[in-house]
């Protein structure tokens, strides 16, 4: 009872606490899958049973070819054959089925990682570059869906051979299962070693490939950047730098697993030396035949690497829980608040085109400690206004709109919407289904134009399609394309000016119809006459909205209701004097 205590404080401490905890999260899939995996087990161990029997089987045959015993030759050959047929058809149905529980596992892990990483708190998935994020999705998923299938099984198989071997030996010589065990000690001896430092190995590895990724997924997304500064010679040489720390990484996990399996080779060397010895004494001294010989050649050989593939399964237990680990950070991030949504739910049912008001009262934000952005912000925002946001760059415009769609939450003060009776519903995840968000830069997906309007409704028509890029003044560009709205698009809209780009950006959110529109210097790269018959078209499309602009450009404000100044913490709304100066100013 001591000792048993004593393994389960172990199991709880430490690196074993952390592997129990990860080996029980993907045993949450396994479950699922429980009778196929169970099906998969019976037949591997009938794979074994099987070829146990064929090897007993050449024993008898030998013993007939040599005169010393009178089995029927011909017999035993069939039964040897079939043997080695029936295994072949079975390894035929385990692979199957592997790879159909492989894939769903595979793509049902992949999915919640997914949708995990959508909802997930904004700000505290900043803290993963892109790249990792894709390496975590891919490699490490397909990692632990290959081990939840490969692993017991695998365990459990390799285990009934080498009892089933042992067995076999132990019948016919008790001495030989004795010298055959030899490597088994010493395996136990340096396996606690050898798990701590796979376990590290494996967590270095999966980081230095994390970097290479992210560096070549973020070299390629900004490839025009880095022609455009005559980077190419830099990015080449850092690539190179992330490449040798990779290398040195891998070689120093390769040159640990040589040492290692170099060592273990060597004791299974020596064990096979000593079975193979004693055979041939025994052999020489008559108390064993020579199909007896050859089977114990056969089954020694076999002992010592069933057991060595069973210590085998370690680092790849090792690997599967530290891809598991890496993939369970995402689900301890807290997911982004999604507050009053009944509330939401019901504004959304008496709204139906009357418009909403946004209203910030008293709101202060801060990403840490040390800086506020704003502070007693105070902003109101009604159906069937422009009102724009300016200040200085990096001074909390983009923020601000960060903050109405529900990315980050106020720190203190109440930031919500409001209808036309009154109901007002606190700003969260839950109302960004009132928000239509036009972004700075290029946010145009590969694929046709047509494709990337639906995003956002997907039942428009293509008349709806068409209303959505005249008001945004592209459709005189896309008609002219020779497939029209069907034309294809590049990836981040390659093929596209930045201005074209801007205003199919526009036309999306347009084609959804929300009664609160927001633009993120959304019209930066357009010239002043389209930008305000843009805006004008905007306002002028039927119902009741509400556009929130962030600009530094002075020929906005002069359509605009109302001008909020973000500067050194303080929001504040300025008169008509006030933003004359700014347009003189600029």
């Amino acid at each position: 009872m001591e000792f048993i205590k004593k393994v389960i404080r172990k199991i709880k401490d430490g690196m074993l606490q952390e592997m129990y905890e990860e080996t029980k999260w993907m045993y949450t899939y396994a479950k699922k899958y429980k009778f196929q995996i169970v099906f998969y087990i019976f037949l591997g161990v009938l794979t074994t049973v099987m070829g146990l029997a064929s090897s007993v089987g050449s024993k008898y045959l030998i013993d007939a070819v040599t005169g010393q015993d009178s089995g029927n030759i011909a017999l035993i050959a069939l039964f040897i054959v079939a043997m080695g047929l029936f295994s072949i058809g079975i390894n035929a149905i385990t692979t199957m089925i592997s790879a159909r529980i492989n894939i769903k596992v595979n793509n049902e892990i992949q999915a919640e990682v997914f949708d995990k990483i959508l909802v997930a708190d904004w700000i505290s998935m900043k803290e993963f570059h892109s790249g990792d994020l894709l390496n975590r999705l891919n490699g490490d998923v397909n990692t632990v869906a290959s081990s939840i299938l490969s692993w017991i099984p695998s365990l459990i198989t390799r285990s009934a051979q080498f009892f089933g071997i042992l067995a076999i030996i132990l019948y016919y010589d008790p001495t030989m299962a004795v010298i055959a065990l030899g490597s088994a000690p010493v395996m136990l001896i340096v396996s606690k070693t050898l798990m701590k430092k796979m376990r590290d190995y494996n967590k270095r590895m999966r980081q230095v490939s994390s970097d290479v990724m992210s560096f070549n997924e973020e070299s390629f997304q900004n490839i025009q950047s880095i022609k455009a500064f005559d980077l190419v010679g830099l990015f080449s040489k850092r690539l190179r730098d992330v490449q040798q720390n990779y290398k040195d990484v891998f070689l120093d996990y390769n040159k640990f697993s040589v040492y290692t399996s170099s060592f273990m080779s060597v004791v299974g060397m020596f064990v096979a030396y000593a079975c193979f010895g004693w055979g041939v004494y025994r052999l020489w001294t008559g108390h064993i035949t020579f199909g007896t010989m050859t089977l114990f050649v056969q089954l020694s050989g076999q002992l010592s690497s069933s057991f060595k593939s069973i210590v085998s399964l370690v680092p790849s237990a090792i690997s599967a829980t530290t891809s598991a680990g890496r993939i369970m950070e995402f689900f301890k991030i807290k997911d982004e608040s999604e507050l009053e949504d009944d509330k939401a739910k019901l504004i959304q049912n008496n709204t139906q085109g009357k418009g909403l008001s946004v209203v910030l009262d008293d709101v202060e934000f801060s990403y840490n400690e040390n800086k506020t952005v704003f502070q007693h912000a105070d902003i109101v925002a009604n159906p069937g206004e422009i009102v724009a946001l300016v200040g200085p760059s990096g001074e909390g415009k983009t923020t601000m709109i960060r903050l109405l769609l529900g990315l980050i939450n106020t720190k203190s003060g109440n930031a919500s919407i409001r209808d036309i009776n009154g109901v007002s519903c606190k700003i969260s995840s839950a109302t960004r289904r009132f928000f239509a968000y036009v972004p700075q830069g290029n946010t145009i997906f590969s694929g046709t134009i047509a494709e990337n309007m639906r995003m956002v409704k997907q039942d428009a028509t293509d008349a709806e399609i068409v209303e959505a890029l005249k008001a945004a003044c592209a459709y005189d560009f896309v008609n002219r394309l020779p497939d029209g709205i069907n034309s294809k698009v590049g990836e981040r809209g390659s093929g596209f000016s930045e201005g074209q780009a801007q205003r199919l950006s526009i036309a999306r959110a347009l084609i959804r119809k929300s009664p609160i529109l927001l633009l993120d210097e959304a019209t930066s790269a357009l010239d002043v006459f389209t930008e305000r018959q843009v805006l004008r078209n905007i306002m002028n499309m039927g119902y009741a909205r509400t556009c929130i602009v962030t600009t530094h450009r002075p020929s906005v404000l002069t359509m605009c209701d109302k001008v909020y100044k973000i500067d050194s913490g303080v929001v504040c709304d300025i008169d008509e004097k006030e933003v004359n100066m700014l347009i003189r100013d600029f």
